[in-house]
């Protein structure tokens, strides 16, 4: 009985250890997201602003819409690539995240069977 208490015990430990340091990663991770998230804004404000200046100074149609097409392509690129890092952040957030219980995982898969 007493053996069994100290199994349970020592499991216990390991899931709560585990816990905290997956809270610890994602907790590094979000904050890394919200740092990219908030510098692709601000550039994307700053992009969009040196825009409506450029535009404001135009003096014919055609250049103005050059401006326009050079903007949209930029900003469009720029969105591609966000999305791209941002996926790949995600990714690792999620991996980095489950690592702490990879050994009680596979602890308790052999034991299930």
């Amino acid at each position: 009985m007493m053996q069994q208490f100290e199994t349970i015990q020592k499991a216990s430990k390991e899931n709560v250890d585990a816990a905290l340091k997956a809270f610890g990663v994602t907790s590094k991770g979000v904050q890394s997201i919200a740092v990219e998230a908030t510098d692709y804004a601000k550039k994307s404000f700053e992009t969009g602003t040196a825009t409506i200046e450029k535009l404001a100074g135009v003096k014919t149609l055609d250049k103005a819409m050059e401006i326009q097409a050079d903007y949209i392509k930029s900003s469009f690129e720029g969105a591609v690539a966000q999305m791209t890092k941002m996926g790949e952040l995600y990714t690792a957030l999620a991996k980095d995240a489950y690592k702490p219980f990879e050994g009680i995982v596979a602890k308790s898969v052999p034991a299930a069977k």
